[in-house]
């Protein structure tokens, strides 16, 4: 968290739009801001402000300097914590000690994976793990945790809290409870330790899971190497090219790209095996019941009960999206026509395209990325009197020029008076998105699945801008997994309503609006192959004494569908495991709830504040 009251919002584009034409469309000043490149006026004696306006954050080495009063901080709070009297002010500086290790470690999360410059990449990297390495300690610090529990046992002192205050000292103490608290000296030094080996081995697992895969060029046939990256005699796989129109370039990505590492198979492996180690050593019967504990589903017995109730639903649609594909696959390709699971989106898009005739760039024209951000602010202005304003950012403040600051003006009321500034500490919000760069003829122009993953992400950014909760330790999307993709999904739904499209779709030359004909068509092909879209997202398995790649064969073979490819490991590459580990049912069951939603209080009118 900061106190400043920037928005920040980024997207991924270099080339300047520079065409001078008659132009009959014309934009609000945030439209204009994005389909523009913003006038960066070089000034040599303005003062660099530090990345997010951190003052320390300058170069790299102020990460160390910004960890260092972080940690500082957090001394002289637990000091204040053990000494103090209980009540109310424990709750508030158990908040302030979560909030000063957050400030640091969360922007050091955002900049080891989105800083162009390696050495801040690296110096972030170093406070993650300093930091994280400070957060297992505190919690299994017992005098820090007696502290709050002589709160929560007393019950004169627990009357006087409000419920918010009471909420957040029981979450407080929960993380306390989840990381072994309870343990005797000797095997809480040994949570700690597994703790932080587990934050090695996320580290590790998540930056190798995007690294290509390579094969000798000899290997391929000579017509394809120019879809693929060429690294000496090798051919680079770095993705699995799902959209080809080639059979043969989707299938010889997908068997490449997947193909086992031994190393991160090993690395996995090994993480998986310290989640275990981790649970059951606090109480815990598996991982999976220690991460539940807390969501709306608690436990795993709830989701695999969701997920297959989702499955039982969806077979018989599945089937039938299955056997369309298959179909397809037999008209494309009749000399090889059995449809296997690098078919599966691209064949959907295929059967997409055919029904409604959705080609994107039929579309692009009407979703410039102005247009869609003149969009999203007539909408939040409708729903939450909140409107944008774009602003210049100060020198050293982003990271790269393709980055936008936009100001929240709030117009509502609310918020936490700080008790040694009288202010609210406002959030700032990063959105990443990787977007077509502008032409010299055009702005950047967005598919229907960019501009639905926009308001996605823009979902999750007003999720935590508006939020005015008392403690940072539940503000925003700091709430339980799976929920945490309910706003955003239900950002989706206005996405696809023909009443909230038509306010800012219009063709970036001539100003034409989107017709209605089309926006009808591109929410009914949605339903195309949805079956088999959402079938292809339930996978969920109990631990077992077998490789995962065993695991993730029974899981294919039972729950998908399409057959399992020997000698691949998607699992390897499937990053979400993660931040989601036991977790990835949250963007159904959130997909669920942000349906209700949206039924009981927008389909009637999407605009209803």
């Amino acid at each position: 968290m900061s106190s400043c009251t920037r928005l920040l919002y980024f997207v991924k584009h270099r080339s300047l739009w520079t065409h001078v034409r008659r132009n009959v469309t014309t934009w609000s000043p945030v439209g204009a801001a994005f389909n523009a490149k913003p006038q960066r006026r070089p000034n040599l004696v303005e003062k660099n402000v530090g990345l997010f306006g951190v003052t320390e954050l300058s170069c790299p080495a102020g990460f160390q300097a910004a960890t260092e009063t972080a940690l500082r901080n957090t001394r002289r709070l637990v000091d204040k914590v053990i000494s103090g009297p209980s009540g109310v002010e424990t709750v508030e500086s158990f908040d302030q000690l979560s909030d000063e290790l957050c400030k640091v470690a969360d922007l050091a999360d955002f900049v080891k994976v989105a800083h162009p410059d390696p050495a801040f990449r690296e110096a972030a990297e170093k406070s993650c793990i300093e930091i994280g390495t400070v957060v297992e300690k505190l919690n299994t610090n017992v005098e820090l945790c007696n502290s709050l529990k002589k709160l929560l046992e007393n019950p004169d002192t627990v009357s006087q809290l409000d419920p918010d205050s009471r909420r957040v000292a029981e979450l407080f103490m929960f993380d306390f409870e989840i990381s072994g608290i309870h343990l005797d000296e000797k095997l809480r030094k040994e949570a700690v330790a597994l703790h932080v080996k587990l934050l090695d081995l996320n580290n590790e697992f998540l930056v190798n899971s995007h690294q290509p895969n390579r094969i000798a060029r000899s290997a391929i046939p000579e017509h394809l190497h120019l879809h693929f990256a060429s690294e000496g005699s090798f051919i680079q796989v770095g993705g699995l090219h799902a959209d080809s129109p080639d059979d043969l370039v989707r299938e010889i990505a997908y068997r490449i790209y997947l193909y086992p590492n031994a190393d991160l198979m090993k690395c996995l492996e090994e993480l998986l095996k310290c989640r275990y180690k981790m649970a059951k050593l606090v109480g815990y019967e598996s991982y999976a019941h220690r991460a539940l504990k807390g969501t709306m589903a608690k436990t795993p017995e709830t989701v695999m009960s969701f997920l297959q109730l989702l499955t039982d639903k969806l077979s018989d649609k599945t089937a039938k999206d299955f056997t369309m594909m298959s179909n397809m696959k037999k008209k494309l390709n009749p000399l090889n026509a059995e449809l296997m699971p690098w078919d599966h989106p691209y064949l959907s898009g295929v059967l997409r395209a055919e029904r409604y005739n959705i080609e994107p760039s039929l579309y692009s024209p009407y979703f410039s990325l102005g247009a869609c951000m003149e969009g999203l602010n007539h909408l939040f202005s409708q729903l939450y009197g909140v409107s944008l304003m774009s602003e210049q950012p100060s020198a050293g403040e982003v990271w790269n020029e393709d980055v936008r600051k936009l100001d929240c003006h709030f117009t509502i009321r609310g918020g936490r008076w700080l008790q040694e500034t009288g202010q609210y500490q406002l959030p700032v919000v990063v959105l990443m998105l990787s977007l077509p760069h502008p032409t010299q003829r055009a702005p950047t122009l967005l598919t229907p699945g960019m501009m639905e993953n926009l308001f996605h992400e823009m979902g999750h950014a007003m999720h935590s801008m508006l939020g005015r909760t008392r403690y940072q330790h539940v503000t925003g999307t700091r709430c339980a997994t799976d929920f945490a993709e309910v706003p955003s999904i239900l950002m989706e739904y206005f996405a696809s309503d023909y009443r909230v499209v038509s306010q800012f779709a219009r063709h970036y030359e001539t100003g034409q609006p989107l017709p209605k004909s089309m926006v009808a068509r591109l929410c009914e092909s949605k339903k195309v192959c949805g079956a088999a879209d959402t079938q292809l997202q339930i996978y969920h398995s109990q631990p077992q004494n077998r490789s995962t790649t065993e695991i993730l064969q029974e899981m294919q073979n039972k729950f998908y569908g399409l057959p399992y490819t020997p000698n691949t490991a998607w699992q390897q590459r499937f990053s979400h495991l993660i931040g989601y580990g036991a977790k990835y049912y949250s963007y159904l069951m959130s997909r669920a709830v942000a349906s209700m939603v949206w039924k009981q209080c927008f389909v009637q009118d999407p605009l209803n504040r």
